[in-house]
């Protein structure tokens, strides 16, 4: 598409602005202070200009001389009295200028502070802790189809951009209204044909920024996509930097990200480019204004028709602030296609349907025993390609389940299942005979517990980590869970125990301790069902076996369903299905599994990577497959 012509979202900016009009309301007390703040200022700068113009007109009436006569216009009639010195008069004239520019100064600062204050401290605080509500909330197929670093944009640049159109755009485009139009009327009062000839322009500067808006909005909304693409890689080259070292390419990530940079430099500079152009354009039509001041309010002076002071100088002054104003526009006009390109991304994520939610009247079961069954399930992400067909899978309370497949087989979206990761597209999946979309989410989640491959920590204490589930458990509570997890003892080697600090995902602890701390965080909920995602893939034999330990604990007495590739994980349980393609095409004990040909005996005759799998394949089985296996 070409970005330099207005596409279908600026027909949509009337909706968005609506809510962003919407969202002020919400916030009036703040934007009606500010905006009586700027009136003010705005009258304060009226007065003292007037009086600039009345201290001309009365030194002219005081230098006028014999036979000629300068009529000074005293504000509201009101004449100082005639005892009054000439200087005793200028100095109070020049006193009452000098008040309410001390007075503009004052206030302007104040009305500074202020929209600092419910902006930033309100508007901006408010609508990032409203996209992070939603984002925790949206299910994840929401944040599977959006890069990382599109949501840290939208949650941090594009929220900055509603802060733009508070600012720049409603509180200024509001004072810039009202300043016209006392700008306007006051040079209408003073002389209407004058006022009439100096802003004969503005047809021309309203045309000028209907034309700027509507190139300049398609290229704001492709700026912000390219920046997405910068904190994306931004985003990976943190998260992978391990990676980008261990293959020494650390040029080649510094060369992309340097020309995504550039891709970006050179998109602001098409657009700083319009705005150049644009606002040098109005001052110049503003400008040309004076030239007809000049000449045509100089013919009037000297005829005798308005006079120097409260006439001409005030007018030039009135016409200087109503020409500013006017230039104000192209920073509005600005203002209003950054801030609606941003706003319009921060509401997609606000009005992302919630298509995992708690129902209106959810089932609330007395007791939770475990009993799992899946009915006809299937999934899919996109229509076209299920991920699962048609699973037909009962589980008994207590049962330990293990799941094995090739990479891409649905094992995860099997057991993502359980908890509402996802819904099934198709069928059912019930849990004590209650369907799982007619429990309240949050009372499943608490429920069911996940322990996943690589299980994410916080950058906070051990305890807190553990407590994550439950923040109101005790002490003693997370030491039982760290214990049943064989968590305890290296726990207590830390430095500082319980409370020693973590650092980024947990950096400074083995994977086979971030395991068992996950392990532990499950087990604190009391869960009735346990799901083990490949909790021993990414670790060595050694640790495999400390974190055996701990998942023979946890699965006492629990419902579990594990997903795992080594013999050694797959013995331990009471029955092990085989997915291929989204389907279970096996179904049995390990020993009964090894004793029928199929994709479960063909992966086991494999695994000969630890001293576990060796013993369990040196485990007698039928002769057929003692051969096949030596």
């Amino acid at each position: 598409m070409d970005d330099s012509k207005p596409d279908s979202a600026g027909a949509a900016a009337a909706p968005v602005l609506g809510r962003l009009l919407r969202l002020c309301w919400r916030h009036r007390r703040g934007c009606v202070t500010v905006i009586v703040c700027q009136v003010v200022l705005l009258a304060l700068g009226l007065v003292g200009l007037g009086f600039t113009g009345l201290g001309i007109d009365f030194l002219r009436s005081e230098l006028a001389g014999d036979g000629e006569a300068v009529v000074v216009a005293w504000p509201l009639g009101i004449a100082p009295p005639a005892t009054w010195a000439p200087m005793t008069v200028m100095v109070a004239i020049a006193g009452t200028v000098v008040v309410a520019a001390t007075l503009r100064g004052v206030l302007s600062w104040a009305a500074g502070v202020t929209l600092a204050r419910f902006v930033h401290g309100q508007v901006v605080a408010e609508l990032q802790s409203a996209v992070h509500a939603r984002l925790q909330r949206l299910s994840f197929r929401f944040l599977d189809k959006e890069s990382t670093g599109a949501i840290i944009n939208r949650a941090t640049g594009d929220v900055q951009a509603v802060r733009t159109f508070v600012e720049t755009v409603m509180i200024q485009s509001f004072v810039t209204v009202v300043s016209v139009a006392l700008y306007a009327a006051y040079m209408a009062r003073l002389h209407l044909g004058l006022t009439l000839a100096c802003l004969a322009s503005l047809p021309v500067l309203w045309a000028a920024c209907v034309v700027f808006s509507q190139r300049v909005h398609p290229l704001y909304k492709k700026g912000r996509e390219l920046f997405d693409d910068l904190v994306r890689l931004l985003a990976e080259s943190v998260q992978g930097v391990q990676t980008v070292k261990g293959f020494a390419r650390e040029a080649e990530m510094g060369r992309r990200f340097e020309e995504t940079n550039e891709a970006v430099r050179k998109h602001q500079r098409r657009i700083f480019w319009h705005v150049s152009v644009f606002s040098p354009s109005i001052d110049t039509l503003t400008n040309v204004n004076l030239l007809v001041l000049l000449l045509y309010g100089g013919h009037l002076v000297m005829a005798g028709e308005l006079p120097l002071g409260t006439g001409l100088v005030v007018f030039a002054g009135l016409l200087q602030q109503f020409s500013n104003q006017v230039s104000t526009i192209a920073q509005i006009a600005n203002g209003v296609q950054e801030s609606l390109t941003g706003a319009r991304r921060v509401f997609e994520i606000l009005d992302a349907p919630l298509e995992v939610a708690s129902p209106a009247a959810p089932v609330r079961p007395a007791a939770w025993r475990g009993a799992v069954r899946f009915a006809g399930a299937g999934f899919a992400h996109v229509e076209a390609t299920p991920v699962l067909r048609d699973i037909e899978l009962e589980i008994k309370a207590g049962t330990c389940v293990a799941v094995v497949g090739e990479t891409g087989s649905g094992k995860t979206a099997l057991l993502s299942l359980i908890p509402r990761f996802y819904d099934v597209t198709a069928g059912r999946v019930l849990i004590d005979g209650v369907d799982v979309r007619e429990l309240d989410l949050g009372e499943l989640r608490r429920r069911v517990a996940v322990v996943f491959q690589e299980s994410f920590l916080f950058s906070a204490s051990v305890a807190s980590n553990i407590a994550l589930g439950r923040p109101e458990a005790t002490r003693a509570e997370i030491e039982a869970a760290a214990k049943m997890a064989a968590a305890h003892d290296f726990i207590m080697e830390l430095a500082e125990g319980y409370e020693t600090v973590l650092g980024e995902s947990g950096v400074d602890l083995s994977g086979g301790q971030r395991q068992r701390l996950a392990i532990a965080r499950a087990l604190l909920q009391e869960p009735a069902i346990l799901l083990l995602d490949d909790p021993t893939a990414a670790i060595d034999p050694e640790t495999e076996h400390e974190v055996l330990t701990a998942i023979a604990r946890a699965t006492e007495g629990r419902t579990t369903l594990v997903v795992a590739h080594r013999l050694s994980t797959l013995r331990r349980a009471d029955v092990v299905i085989v997915l291929e393609a989204g389907r279970i095409v096996q179904r049995g004990t390990h020993a009964a599994l090894m004793a029928e040909a199929g994709p479960y005996r063909r992966a086991a005759r494999l695994q000969r990577a630890d001293e576990a799998s060796r013993r369990a394949l040196a485990e007698p089985v039928p002769s057929e497959e003692t051969e096949a296996v030596a």
